[in-house]
């Protein structure tokens, strides 16, 4: 296994463990903020995969304004899922 194929098996399992965190954490800020790292991870997926718009794209929607719009969400509610 070359460099560029362990580079991608760390992605894809850094996604899969963001992607079970988000789906187990309590704390919506916290949710939050590990949505945002899936987000920036899965722009990095795409650069690699020659899809530089859908990369940029998905680093300024999913990382960007996605996670701005539910942090407010969340300073103008409960932190916590009950």
């Amino acid at each position: 296994m070359d460099m560029i194929e362990l580079f991608h098996v760390m992605l894809l399992s850094f996604l899969i463990v963001c992607a079970l965190a988000v789906a187990h954490l309590r704390d919506l800020l916290s949710a939050v903020i590990v949505f945002a790292a899936y987000s920036l991870i899965m722009a990095i997926v795409w650069q690699q995969l020659n899809a530089p718009d859908i990369a940029m794209t998905e680093a300024a929607m999913g990382a960007g304004i996605t996670t701005l719009l539910f942090m407010v969400t969340i300073s103008k509610t409960r932190r916590r899922e009950q």
